[in-house]
Order: C-alpha cells, then sequence, then structure tokens
C-alpha cells in the first residue's frame, strides 16, 4: 500500500519543474551567502561547534523530496552506510527526548567531516553561519548575528547586508505551489536524520 507521502512524492518527480525551481533557487542562495562570506573573508572550516551536531528541523516537501533525490543517487553501499546512521541518530534523540535530556548528534550525512550530499543540502544548512536580516511588513528589518564561530572571528568588521527575505518568500512560494498541484495537506516537521531513517528500499 503507498502512503500518502510516497502519493505526494510521486507527484513531485512527475513535474520536474518543482525540482528546477528549488534548484535556482539554491544558486540564489548560494550566491548571496557567498557575497556575504567573501565580503567577512568567512570560511566555514575548522570549527569546534559543527553546526552539523544542530538538530535542524525542515519544514518543506520540496527540499524533502530533493534529499531523497540525492540520497537513491548515491551508492549503494553508501546509501547503507548513511541509512544506518540515520537509525542510530533517530533513536538516540528519542531516548534523550523521552528523558529530557539534551541532543547533540551529528547528522548522519557527515562522514569525515563532510556532507554527503552536499549538493542537495537544505536551505538552512545552506545560509547558516553568517549574520542576516529579514524584513517583514509586520516587523521591519530585524538582524541575526552570525552564528558562534563567526562572532569569535569576525564580530568587529563592518556590518554587510545580507537580507533573506526574498530567498524565504520565494521558498514559501516554491511550497505552495507545489502542495496545492500535489494537494498536499500534511505538515512537515522531520529532521534530515528522520527524512532517510524513514525512507523504504
Amino acid at each position: 500500500m503507498i502512503s500518502s507521502i510516497e502519493k505526494i512524492r510521486l507527484r513531485y518527480k512527475k513535474d520536474a519543474h518543482f525540482k528546477k525551481r528549488l534548484e535556482e533557487l539554491y544558486r540564489a542562495m548560494d550566491s548571496k551567502y557567498k557575497a556575504a562570506a567573501d565580503f567577512y573573508e568567512f570560511a566555514c572550516t575548522g570549527c569546534e561547534d559543527n553546526c552539523c551536531f544542530t538538530r535542524f528541523y525542515h519544514h518543506t516537501f520540496v527540499e524533502y523530496f530533493y534529499i531523497l533525490d540525492g540520497f537513491e543517487a548515491l551508492e549503494h553501499e553508501k546509501r547503507m552506510e548513511v541509512k544506518k546512521r540515520a537509525d542510530e541518530v533517530c533513536k538516540k534523540s528519542n531516548a534523550a527526548d523521552e528523558k529530557g535530556a539534551p541532543v547533540r548528534l551529528l547528522c548522519p550525512l557527515n562522514i569525515d567531516s563532510l556532507c554527503s550530499l552536499y549538493q542537495y543540502r537544505p536551505m538552512i544548512c545552506r545560509l547558516h553561519g553568517v549574520p542576516h536580516e529579514l524584513n517583514t511588513p509586520e516587523r521591519g528589518i530585524s538582524r541575526t548575528p552570525g552564528c558562534g564561530y563567526f562572532m569569535k572571528q569576525h564580530k568587529d568588521k563592518d556590518y554587510f547586508s545580507f537580507d533573506r527575505s526574498s530567498l524565504y518568500l520565494e521558498m514559501a512560494k516554491l511550497e505552495r505551489d507545489f502542495r496545492q498541484k500535489a494537494g498536499a495537506l500534511d505538515k512537515v516537521k522531520l529532521t534530515v536524520a528522520e527524512m532517510l531513517s524513514a525512507y523504504h528500499f
């Protein structure tokens, strides 16, 4: 029996338009992030507080399915290794949640300090690290500092305006359009580990 998620993904696979829009948006993110990182001369290397330990949740079907695209493109042995690591992360996370304990576990895609699906990494992974701002009608401009590693190295530098607003809006439009096309009503709130652990070969 096909699950509701599998049915929604079939719609994603049938219409390459959504994948193409996501890849275009990711290129825009990468370009804007690079401009900010170059301004600060910031390189995300040698960080003791690796953001791959952060428990990020992701909320879009298009990013979820894009990650699965990348996962399926891996060689079989690498897929099995990543799936095993994802299962273990979920098991330990669930156990910690039951005890009310904090969770700090490495993303299952991080192997030997490299992301196994770097090309397919989601929005939050692409944009994390450097200071940014959002401009909304309700709140105006709000600024968020960079990560801890950035602040240690570059906090005294002049501010570079890295406005994420248009990127977030475009992602929201893309997800809305896909949901309408696929008839998707379910909400998404999954870590990368949960996405991969739920995958059925």
